[in-house]
C-alpha cells in the first residue's frame, strides 16, 4: 500500500508572483535536464536520477541525507547492474528505496517506467516511515463523515458526492450542530472547480449550504472545518474558502524556490497570504480546524492559515507533514522531474515556512488540543475529536 498522492497544488498564493517569475524564467540558469540522459544502462539511470535530485530537490538545507555519500555508495552498485536483466531491475528498485528512505519531503514519490516494475508499488519514503511508527493508524472511514456524523451530531444539513472525469470522487457534508455551530467536511480540495460548474453537483450543493449559512446567519457560535483524511488538492481553494471568512489580507507563512543548479541556490522567502474574496464576511466566532495524521498538503496549509487567525484553533492530531507546494517546472528550477527510466519523481517545487519561522516539512503541524485516534469510540459512533472541538467553542 502507498500513500495516496495529493493532487498537484500551486504556489501559495501569489498569482502575481507566479506571473513575475514566469516572465523572468528565461534569465534563470538552465538545469541539466534528467530527461536528456539516454538511460541505456544503469550508469545513466543512476546519473540521471542523482543529478535531477541534486538540482531539483528543494530541501537540501534541512535534509539529513548526505547526497554526496549516496553517490559514492550507490554509483558503483548501479554500475554492476544489467538494465536488461529482470533480477537486476528489481535490485535497482531496492536501491532507490534505500537511497530515498530518509528524505524529509513528505510528498516524495517515485514511479517507474520499466515494465518489469509494473506490479511494484511506487517508492514513497514518508508512507514507509508512517507505517513503521508505533502510533500509526488507518484513516477514519469516509462513511463516518458521510453517515455517522450526520446521524449522531448534525441537527440539520446536507451531504453529497461528485465523480469527476479523471475518476476521482469528492465527498462533502455540511450542517449545524446544536442549531448554531456550522460544520463542513470535504474529502479533497477541488471546491472552487466543483462550485463553478454550470450544473449542480453533490459537492456544490453542500458548499452552497455552507456559504449561505456563513453569510446569512447572525447567531452562529462557531465554525468547524473538518479536513481529517483530506489528501490535499488545489491551492485556489485556500482563498475560495477562507477568503470568505476574512475582510483583511492574512499572512500565514512564506515560500521559496530553487533558482539554479546549486543545491542551496534559493530565492528569497516570499510571503504567503489568504486574500479576502468579494462579499467576504469577517467571521469573529471561533473557527476550529479538525485535522489528523492523514491530513496532507493543502489540508495542512489551510489548517496553518486558520491557526494564524486570532479566532482560529486546531484540534486533533499532528498532520502528515507534506507542506511544500508543487507546480510545473516552467516556473522554477526545481521540483518534480522525469527520466528515461523513471516515470516521475514527485517532489515539492517550493519550501514552505510557517509564519512563526518553523518549517514543518516531514514532522507535521501540531494541534492546540491533541485528541488521539480512538477506534473504539468511533465504532460506537462517538467522535471524540469533534466533541473536543465543540467543547472548545462552548
Amino acid at each position: 500500500m502507498k500513500m495516496k498522492k495529493s493532487p498537484v497544488i500551486y504556489l501559495l498564493p501569489l498569482l502575481l508572483m507566479l506571473m513575475m517569475t514566469a516572465a523572468c524564467r528565461k534569465d534563470l540558469p538552465q538545469l541539466n535536464d534528467p530527461r536528456d540522459y539516454v538511460s541505456a544502462n544503469f550508469n545513466e539511470v543512476f546519473d540521471a536520477f542523482w543529478t535531477g535530485m541534486n538540482n531539483n530537490y528543494v530541501f537540501w538545507n534541512i535534509d539529513t541525507v548526505n547526497w554526496d555519500q549516496v553517490y559514492r555508495t550507490y554509483k558503483p552498485l548501479f554500475a554492476k547492474l544489467n538494465v536488461n536483466d529482470s533480477n537486476d531491475v528489481r535490485k535497482a528498485y531496492t536501491y532507490f528505496k534505500q537511497m530515498t528512505a530518509g528524505l524529509v519531503d513528505s510528498h516524495y514519490d517515485i514511479s517507474f517506467a520499466d515494465t518489469w516494475l509494473a506490479d511494484s508499488a511506487s517508492v514513497n519514503p514518508a508512507f514507509q516511515r508512517k507505517i513503521a511508527n508505533p502510533d500509526f493508524h488507518p484513516p477514519i472511514s469516509i462513511f463516518h463523515f458521510y453517515d455517522t456524523i450526520p446521524r449522531h451530531y448534525l441537527s440539520a444539513g446536507v451531504r453529497g458526492f461528485t465523480n469527476t472525469p479523471d475518476k476521482k470522487q469528492y465527498v462533502a457534508v455540511s450542517g449545524t450542530i446544536n442549531q448554531n455551530i456550522l460544520y463542513l467536511f470535504f474529502s479533497g480540495f477541488n471546491l472552487k472547480t466543483l462550485f463553478n460548474t454550470d450544473t449542480m453537483n453533490g459537492v456544490k450543493r453542500v458548499e452552497q449550504y455552507f456559504f449561505d449559512n456563513l453569510a446569512q446567519r447572525t447567531d452562529l457560535k462557531g465554525v468547524i472545518i473538518d479536513v481529517r483524511g483530506n489528501g490535499g488538492g488545489d491551492l485556489a481553494d485556500l482563498n475560495f474558502l477562507l477568503g470568505k471568512m476574512t475582510t483583511r489580507q492574512l499572512q500565514f507563512g512564506y515560500t521559496r524556490s530553487k533558482q539554479g543548479n546549486g543545491r542551496l541556490d534559493y530565492s528569497p522567502w516570499a510571503p504567503a497570504y489568504v486574500t479576502p474574496q468579494p462579499g467576504a464576511k469577517a467571521v469573529t466566532v471561533p473557527i476550529v480546524m479538525l485535522a489528523d495524521a492523514w491530513s496532507v498538503s493543502m489540508a495542512e496549509m489551510t489548517t496553518m492559515a486558520v491557526k494564524t487567525m486570532p479566532n482560529g484553533h486546531f484540534v486533533g492530531e499532528r498532520t502528515w507533514g507534506a507542506n511544500g507546494p508543487l507546480t510545473g517546472n516552467k516556473f522554477y528550477n526545481g521540483g518534480q522531474f522525469s527520466t528515461g527510466w523513471l516515470n516521475l519523481v514527485y517532489t515539492s517545487s517550493l519550501m514552505f515556512k510557517y509564519k512563526d519561522g518553523t518549517i514543518y516539512e516531514g514532522v507535521g503541524f501540531p494541534p492546540d488540543i491533541t485528541v488521539p485516534y480512538n477506534p473504539a469510540a468511533l465504532k460506537m459512533g462517538r467522535d471524540l475529536q469533534l466533541e473536543a472541538a465543540l467543547n472548545l467553542i462552548h
